[in-house]
């Protein structure tokens, strides 16, 4: 400590600017199956889905809609680890499934919000598992190749695509943001609360919001908009507790009508390797200016 409070206040000021002027992926994160557990990497490939394996299975009820979080909070109990041969996955009772990513079985079609996805069941093995680990009926699918889910029209341009993801296919969040929030939070909490595809560190707080794009490793994302937050953030992802942070804290400084916001989705144009550590090239602020 007392080195530290020796180095001259000028040379931290250059520091800082020269960190803020250079953004970089602290973390990576994927979450294979829908609402479970995420996985954090060291590198990723980056498709136009979003990175790879990132939400490409996904849990349905009996009449396919999609099972989330949102309404049960049990499902952040489930750990899941990729393996060279699919998934690994440890569920509440500490009972372990094994699901191969090359499954190809019966075509259904499942719905994710508004739309309704070509899907591929995995097993019946699979259905009653995990069915047994949620205490309610469940079924278990995969998003083929084949199956073209587009992105939010709204927000983005034709041919973009995405998974089982809720509408985006990459959620960018800097933890500046996350340090500016926790400042304000009696409990800080951890970034898993947000489920991020990629965390970055070197921005001012909430600078990812207005970028119009950036480049890292050379794969181009384009700035899609702010994401709307729901319960899902006021879940534990250790316990499956839900409370009332961090919206109440959120909705003071981060509300716009009806919805809170945190983090930004962006859409890559084209596709490659990402890998902590890297920088970012940032494009401009999403108004236009430099």
């Amino acid at each position: 400590m007392e080195g530290f409070l020796r180095i001259q206040p000028q040379y931290l000021r250059a520091s800082f600017r020269l960190i803020l002027d250079m953004p970089s992926v602290a973390s990576l994160h994927v979450y294979p199956i829908k609402s479970l557990g995420g996985v954090t990497l060291g590198q990723s490939a980056v498709t136009r889905r979003g990175l790879r394996h990132d939400r490409r299975w996904m849990l349905v009820d009996e009449d396919g809609v999609f099972l989330s979080q949102r309404s049960i909070s049990r499902m952040a109990l489930f750990r899941q680890v990729i393996t060279p041969a699919g998934l690994r996955v440890q569920g509440p009772s500490g009972a372990t499934l094994e699901i191969p990513i090359d499954a190809e079985r019966e075509r259904v079609e499942v719905q994710v919000w508004k739309s309704e996805v070509e899907a591929v069941r995995v097993s019946d093995e699979a259905d009653a598992w995990f069915s047994s680990e949620m205490g309610r009926p469940a079924r278990l699918v995969y998003m083929p190749e084949d199956s073209v889910r587009p992105t939010h029209p709204d927000f983005t341009q034709p041919g973009d695509l995405v998974g089982f993801a809720d509408a985006f296919p990459v959620l960018v969040i800097s933890q500046a943001s996350l340090d500016d929030l926790n400042r304000r939070l009696e409990e800080p909490i951890p970034m898993n609360r947000f489920r991020p595809n990629v965390v970055l560190d070197g921005c001012a707080p909430y600078e990812e919001d207005h970028w119009s794009g950036f480049t890292l490793n050379g794969i181009h994302f384009r700035h899609a908009k702010t994401c709307g937050r729901c319960q899902v953030t006021a879940t534990s992802q250790e316990t499956g507790s839900v409370g009332k942070e961090p919206l109440r804290t959120l909705a003071t400084y981060r509300k716009e009508g009806s919805v809170v916001y945190f983090g930004c989705y962006y859409v890559p144009e084209t596709e490659g390797e990402a890998c902590v550590g890297d920088e970012l090239e940032i494009a401009s602020a999403a108004d236009g200016t430099a």
